[in-house]
């Protein structure tokens, strides 16, 4: 029941929250600007406000502390979701509102990624019960203990998803429909190991689909890095405490598809002096330039997912 709850309040929280804040933004004029050589249908999207995670994220985290008080596990998933928020804020606020069409520098995104990431790992190392051991997926609930090699799984898992999460934002209502299912499944996970962290990962689903009014095609609001890294913070630390990263792969296969997307074309522009293999990096605006609409690309990479997370639970 707790974990209903948290879905219902962090809903009502969210659409609440957005409602309002959109006025605001756009009284700000905090405006998402818009590539030129991306698709020709995203100009008109120009001025659009961003920075939307203000609005879902908070909802998350107090529905979340609420129904999932006084536990330690589920709290540093708000923690560290909120720590990754805070990232993408300093983002956002050099992009939106000092005019610094680069944002942070990647060095020190990075680095406000890693200080993170690194709070997360101490604490898996001194949380009761939680240790460097993960499951194997289709391995009967099997662990292999990673030992030393845990820490720097650890960076890869953590920086992968998160950077991955925030290519995935891109396409009205994509980042925030696709999460939403990973984030059901890791509800129903932890229901069937007995785990606890249903309700934290039913707060973010209801804060989701309470942003989702707004944020569909066409949408009102774009979540910008606010968002889309506090989401990336969520699913790595929820993984991880749930000793469940190598699922990540499976039921986060649209994030892994969308940073080796752009990993990919980087690497052969510079290879071949300007050749692409993708019409446009992430896949989803390739998807775009091939004749998908937006509506399409969320709609397909959402069933995918929850294709993914079907086979995922199966896989425990």
């Amino acid at each position: 029941m707790k974990a209903l709850f948290a879905l219902i309040t962090a809903f009502v929280l969210s659409a609440c929250f957005t409602h309002l804040l959109i006025p605001f933004l756009r009284k700000l004029k905090f405006g998402q600007q818009e590539r030129e050589d991306g698709p020709k249908e995203h100009l008109k999207k120009a001025g659009t406000p961003t920075m939307g995670g203000l609005a879902f994220v908070p909802a998350a985290a107090i529905a979340g502390a609420i129904f999932s008080w006084p536990d330690f596990d589920n709290l540093i998933v708000i923690i560290i979701m909120l720590g990754f928020g805070l990232v993408g804020f300093l983002d956002d606020y050099l992009k939106v509102v000092k005019k610094n069409t680069k944002g942070l520098s990647p060095k020190l995104k990075m680095l406000g990624q890693f200080v993170v990431a690194t709070a997360l790992l101490v604490y898996m190392y001194m949380g009761e019960g939680l240790g460097t051991d993960i499951i194997i997926p289709f391995a009967g609930g099997y662990k292999i203990d990673l030992s030393y090699v845990y820490i720097p799984f650890f960076y890869i898992v953590v920086m992968g998803t998160d950077n991955g999460v925030n290519f995935t934002d891109g396409v009205d209502g994509l980042c925030s429909s696709v999460t939403a299912v990973v984030c059901a499944f890791f509800a129903l996970a932890s229901v069937k190991l007995g785990l606890g962290m249903e309700a934290t990962s039913c707060a973010l689903i209801g804060a989701l689909l309470g942003y989702l009014l707004f944020n569909l095609h066409p949408a009102q609001v774009f979540m910008g890095d606010t968002g889309s890294l506090s989401l990336g913070g969520y699913v790595a630390a929820m993984a991880l405490i749930m000793k469940m990263p190598l699922f990540i792969i499976i039921v986060g296969f649209v994030y892994l598809a969308e940073m080796l997307s752009v990993m990919i074309q980087v690497a052969y522009f510079k290879k071949t002096g300007g050749k692409r293999i993708f019409r446009m990096a992430p896949i989803h605006h390739h998807f775009e330039l091939g004749g998908w609409s937006e509506t399409q690309v969320v709609g397909r990479f959402t069933v995918l997912t929850i294709i993914l997370c079907v086979i995922g639970y199966i896989a425990l």
